[in-house]
């Protein structure tokens, strides 16, 4: 990809985001949420990207597929009031059927196009398929990651103002805030499994499922971004302290410190090589 055809999808993206802005401010509220969110993602692209050791054209890309990745949630909120896929619909189809209906990436290489396709249709997936070939599922892991650093930044900000200030909250909250949680989601973390989202009864039991996103991460470096910014304790206060989430929180932290260093005694960049 060349850098013109980047600065085209990025005028795109603006233009076509300002139009789904109106007069409610609850939907204006969290449609800037998504689109700071996608301005971040491609910042965390070309981070993930250098640190890897791409080229010029292929940061290129990683940057397209950061800022486009998320690009049916306008039109899912502005339609449904809700990012819950579940209660609305799949925003990752839904993001690569408004980029092929309007031909958003005409002009770019064909197997270029292909890579931003279907790291926008994967990203939301539980699991990538089996099936993608080398370039595509890189590029995937990628965008996963990418995606998980700036949620990360998203969701412990909006944990502490939520705390702060519930009655004024100006955002979606997707499950109801009750006290506890459900035991089987803790027991997938303590066994080093990612829950599935259809599982999720309360915002605490999404807390978890964030914390367990560490299982899924491809990159040390993503792992020692999570590590230096302090997210998983972030997320672990507002939790509360008993001794379920006390394992959780050695569980998780001890999982990323085993990872970065299993990597750099290896002299690897990516997990678990």
């Amino acid at each position: 990809m060349k850098q013109e055809q980047l600065e085209k999808l990025k005028d795109w993206f603006d233009g076509y985001v300002a139009g789904f802005y109106g007069d409610d401010g609850y939907v204006n509220a969290n449609l800037k949420l998504k689109e700071d969110h996608s301005r971040r993602t491609r910042r965390e692209m070309l981070y993930l990207a250098e640190q890897l050791g791409f080229d010029a054209g292929q940061k290129q890309i990683a940057e397209a597929i950061g800022l486009l990745h998320d690009v049916g949630r306008f039109e899912q909120f502005a339609k449904y009031r809700t990012y819950n896929d579940p209660r609305s619909v799949n925003h990752c189809l839904l993001g690569l059927e408004i980029l092929q209906n309007g031909r958003v990436l005409d002009g770019i290489q064909p197997d270029e196009r292909e890579l931003i396709e279907r790291a926008v249709e994967y990203h939301g997936l539980k699991e990538l398929p089996g099936n993608l070939n080398g370039r595509s599922l890189l590029y995937c892991k990628l965008i996963r990651d990418a995606d998980k650093l700036d949620v990360y930044y998203v969701v412990t900000n909006f944990y502490r103002a939520y705390r702060t200030n519930a009655e004024q909250f100006v955002l979606e909250v997707e499950l109801p805030d009750e006290p506890g949680y459900s035991p089987e989601i803790i027991a997938d973390i303590l066994h080093g499994r990612r829950t599935d989202y259809v599982r999720l009864r309360t915002l605490n039991d999404m807390k978890l499922l964030q914390l367990g996103w560490v299982f899924d991460v491809n990159f040390t470096a993503t792992l020692k971004r999570i590590r230096k910014a302090g997210f998983l304790e972030a997320i672990c206060e507002t939790l509360g302290a008993d001794d379920d989430i006390e394992k959780v929180k050695d569980k998780v932290l001890g999982f990323v410190h085993s990872q970065i260093a299993e990597a750099e005694g290896g002299k690897s960049n990516a997990k678990g090589r």
